[in-house]
């Protein structure tokens, strides 16, 4: 029996303790069954096990569009312990520093804030997943060695600090992808004029979905398969940012055969652009991928459904 490949966008609310990968794998075996296949399943942006919050999960189909996912603004709340510094930036590793605490008030934080916003550069950490030389760098840092790190711009977008104590800050950020928090959060203790880390880390935003619709693993393993598959969210659900474009039939069969089409006749309904628009395709209002658009009308496939 063939059986059913399961497509779709999960947005799970992963709990604290579990990798990305983790709950990755749970989530696919909750989706398997003797007539479902969830083999092919991916995530769109790693979380820490310490961090916790939205993990958007694509099955099926919806994998094919996963990068759009992973380039998202992301929002975060963290809370930053000053004074104690870690060798992850985070709750989970090494103290390696104590440092005192200058007395500080709100209106220095929102001075700090209000120095962040914007396009910043930020040297990743030695606890990251970026590689060096084939091997990532948090296989260096557990052996003890640092290796030098290229400063990569990021864009702080909202950045909201308040005192929640005499050594602790909340943050409240929206970012582009690629900033790591804990770095963020350091920096923010280092302009207080000591050091800290990360006690809590909970992503709430990605790619225009909210941690509050998303659900937990073990609720959803409580749920019967019927309402497990209704929890899934359609293949084109991350790319709402992107403008459509109405396609026939037998357009479609082209764009499948990989040709390309001549739509001039239809730049006028859509947003004035320089040279490529990246656009959705819908033949009789069934999403069936995406397609680049130049501005002489010329439409060729770029990523298309099964």
């Amino acid at each position: 029996m063939n059986k059913q490949v399961v497509s779709g966008i999960l947005l799970l609310d992963k709990s604290q303790g579990i990798s990305s990968h983790s709950a990755l794998a749970k989530a696919k075996y909750l989706f398997k069954s003797d007539c479902q296949d969830s083999k092919k399943a991916g995530h769109t942006g790693t979380l820490d096990p310490m961090a916790t919050g939205l993990l958007p999960l694509c099955f099926g189909e919806a994998t094919k569009f996963a990068q759009y996912g992973l380039d998202a603004d992301k929002g975060y709340h963290a809370i930053i312990k000053l004074g104690v510094q870690t060798d992850s930036g985070d709750a989970d590793g090494q103290v390696i520093a104590h440092q005192a605490v200058p007395a500080f008030v709100q209106e220095t934080l929102d001075g700090i804030a209000s120095q962040m916003m914007g396009q910043i550069m930020q040297t990743p950490p030695m606890y990251s997943a970026l590689k060096k030389d084939g091997k990532k760098l948090y296989e260096y840092a557990r052996q003890g060695i640092e290796v030098e790190r290229e400063a990569r711009p990021i864009t702080i977008h909202q950045l909201r600090l308040a005192k929640i104590g005499d050594d602790e800050v909340m943050m409240n950020v929206i970012c582009s992808k690629g900033t790591y928090v804990r770095v963020l959060g350091e920096s923010v203790a280092e302009a207080l004029g000591t050091v800290g880390h990360l006690t809590q880390l909970r992503r709430t935003l990605t790619g225009g979905f909210d941690v509050a619709d998303a659900i937990g693993l073990s609720v959803l393993e409580a749920l019967p398969m019927s309402q497990r598959l209704a929890r899934l969210l359609p293949i084109d659900a991350m790319l709402t940012h992107l403008p459509i474009l109405s396609i026939d039939e037998t357009q479609k069969s082209r764009l499948k055969l990989g040709q390309r089409l001549n739509v001039k006749d239809k730049l006028a309904a859509l947003p004035t652009f320089d040279e490529l628009l990246l656009v959705r395709l819908y033949a009789d209002g069934v999403f069936i991928g995406l397609g680049e658009l130049a501005n002489s009308g010329r439409l060729q496939p770029k990523k298309l459904v099964s």
